[in-house]
């Protein structure tokens, strides 16, 4: 964090705790305000949490408000509309963006056409809250990658995400079901139980008993992080995420419920950051909170690198428990 956010040691202490403060706070203000609540968001110059409301009048506790015109179930019934489309290729995702209260379409303009014209065009006739931004890159799954430490599938390499009693986590289009894994010293660890890629990105690997789970995360600087929990951050908060590739590496959560439209199909539900990533680092793991102990997801792909910088999504981690059943190795 002092290499990426630009802050001290204490900084990172004090960041990290306010963070996860803020993420609580998000998440009471979304169960009391109900249809009310339009989302939050961590303001990056004060630390205060932002919470939109769509009546004045309301206020939350710890919190600074502001009125918008979209609750948040409206903006996210606008974009699970947009799910149901067939994108075109130059469409490169769309995405809630609570801050601005609005869906955002981005658009490759180096290779925007007539498709991705009516794409946009079909968006907006959808809702007012649909805007768009053009990018210059299509994010890509990161192949050959896997967070944390590194796995291997045949020629391939991906990274692990949390341990799971019986296994661990990782990205889906690191392998498909019954693919065998081999663990970083190459020794036989087991084979993908489950996996969905795309729609979501998300697998668990089952391991063979020379394995043990451990609650542990690779910080790549001879120390580890121990995962206790799986509170989710909220927009804004700072965020750090291990591969395989490019070791560790943060940045800040831009947006939730973000779909990225991969040349394999379109996967929903993804979590936007500006922490760098790159080939090699998909399926590793995303951690924020106190002592980076909160698991957040594992990482999908994006665009950009480690050296010029770029856009990285994650498949949120609890989602990934509850599909297959799975209880968090936790320490």
């Amino acid at each position: 964090m002092q290499r990426d956010l630009g802050l001290n040691a204490d900084q990172a202490r004090v960041r990290l705790a306010s963070d996860q403060k803020a993420g609580e706070a998000a998440e009471q203000a979304k169960a009391s305000l109900g249809d009310a609540f339009g989302g939050a968001w961590i303001d990056q110059a004060s630390g205060r949490l932002t919470v939109a409301v769509t009546k004045s009048g309301l206020s939350v506790t710890g919190a600074d408000t502001k009125v918008v015109p979209n609750s948040l179930s409206q903006l996210n019934g606008t974009k699970s509309v947009l799910d149901l489309m067939s994108a075109p290729s130059a469409i490169t995702s769309w995405r809630v963006d609570e801050k601005s209260n609005s869906v955002v379409v981005e658009v490759n303009k180096n290779t925007r056409d007539a498709a991705a014209d009516k794409f946009i065009a079909t968006a907006k006739s959808i809702g007012s809250a649909v805007t768009v931004e053009e990018v210059t890159e299509n994010p890509t799954p990161l192949y050959d990658l896997r967070g944390g430490d590194a796995i291997y599938m045949g020629g391939g390499r991906c990274s692990l995400g949390f341990s799971v009693t019986g296994g661990f986590v990782t990205a889906g289009h690191c392998g498909t079901t019954g693919t065998a894994v081999q663990g970083s010293n190459r020794v036989a660890a087991g084979s993908f139980a489950g996996s969905t890629f795309p729609g979501n990105d998300y697998a668990w690997v089952r391991t063979n008993s020379n394995w043990t789970p451990r609650p542990l995360v690779n910080r790549y600087n001879g120390s580890n992080v121990t995962i206790t929990g799986s509170s989710e951050a909220a927009v804004g908060a700072a965020i750090c995420r291990s591969g395989s590739t490019t070791g560790w590496r943060c940045g800040t959560v831009q947006a939730k419920n973000q779909s990225v439209s991969y040349p394999q199909g379109t996967v929903r539900s993804l979590t936007r950051t500006n922490a760098c990533a790159e080939p090699g680092d998909s399926g590793g793991s995303w951690v924020a909170g106190t002592n980076y102990s909160q698991a957040q997801g594992v990482t999908s792909g994006g665009s950009g690198n480690c050296s010029s910088g770029g856009t990285t999504y994650f498949q949120p981690v609890n989602p990934i428990l509850s599909r297959y059943g799975l209880t968090l190795t936790r320490g």
